[in-house]
């Protein structure tokens, strides 16, 4: 990795410090790390490349050299952000990516709730968030981000359990990488200061994967839930309506959704 190219393209961003990495075995777990240490508020972790990245439910997030972004950045909660729900951090980071990828590339994205980005749909980014811990307190919360952007990013499963794709597949010039990475930095600024708000919620429902479709939630391998997928609640739960019209609310935990034709 150019780490002094970095350094250039992100000198307008809200970046405090930077942490960059040829190879790393996880961005998340060096920022967890980090924050449990000295990590100012806003320090980056970047990696060319993860060996043991991970998504939900600890799958595999393998990053080749150079074929993606993979990042982590730290949050050092203020007071006021320490009582908001941590379930608004995943969908924090889908706005960010979302507004980048439209304003920079001039691209159409959804967020799959509650925290993957699509094209097409397919996903071409996923996000991890987790909490630092000191007792009962939050020291911090890092925000995992991984973005596909050329096709050698893509997983090498040959059946995903929901398909992927990738930026450049989209695009019709190479995708400036730590251009895109700025994008998104300034607009995960912009994102924290409006969490919580009605511009927030009303920006993500409208840009919501699947809404107004049959959407399968499944909980379990002997439990899933069939419904039209409604929109979120003021609190980010997922609304789904079932075949007896009645509302059921899916907060996020360990449960997986998947348009009900797939």
């Amino acid at each position: 990795m150019d780490e002094e190219e970095l350094r250039i393209a992100l000198k307008n961003s809200p970046v405090s410090e930077i942490r960059a990495f040829t190879s790393i075995g996880s961005t998340n777990d060096e920022a967890l790390a980090w924050a449990d240490d000295s990590a100012p508020d806003f320090s980056l972790v970047i990696a060319d490349q993860q060996t043991k990245g991970r998504g939900r439910f600890d799958r595999k997030w393998i990053t080749c050299p150079e074929a993606s972004l993979a990042f982590s950045v730290i949050f050092r909660p203020t007071s006021a952000e320490l009582v908001t729900p941590t379930s608004l951090y995943a969908p924090l980071c889908g706005l960010a990516v979302w507004q980048a990828l439209n304003q920079s590339l001039h691209l159409h994205p959804l967020i799959k709730w509650p925290n993957d980005i699509l094209l097409d749909r397919k996903k071409c980014c996923g996000i991890l968030v987790e909490a630092a811990w000191s007792g009962t307190s939050c020291k911090g919360i890092v925000l995992g981000i991984g973005i596909n952007i050329t096709a050698d990013s893509l997983p090498p499963e040959s059946s995903p359990r929901f398909p992927a794709t990738w930026i450049e597949k989209y695009t019709s010039a190479p995708v400036d990488r730590f251009a895109l990475l700025a994008q998104v930095l300034i607009n995960l600024k912009f994102w924290r200061e409006q969490m919580g708000q009605p511009l927030f919620f009303d920006t993500w429902q409208d840009h919501l994967a699947f809404r107004g479709e049959a959407v399968r939630i499944v909980e379990n391998e002997n439990s899933s839930i069939i419904g039209i997928e409604e929109g979120i609640d003021s609190s980010g739960n997922l609304i789904i309506r079932n075949d007896t019209g009645e509302k059921i609310l899916i907060e996020v935990g360990d449960v997986h959704l998947r348009p009900e034709t797939s």
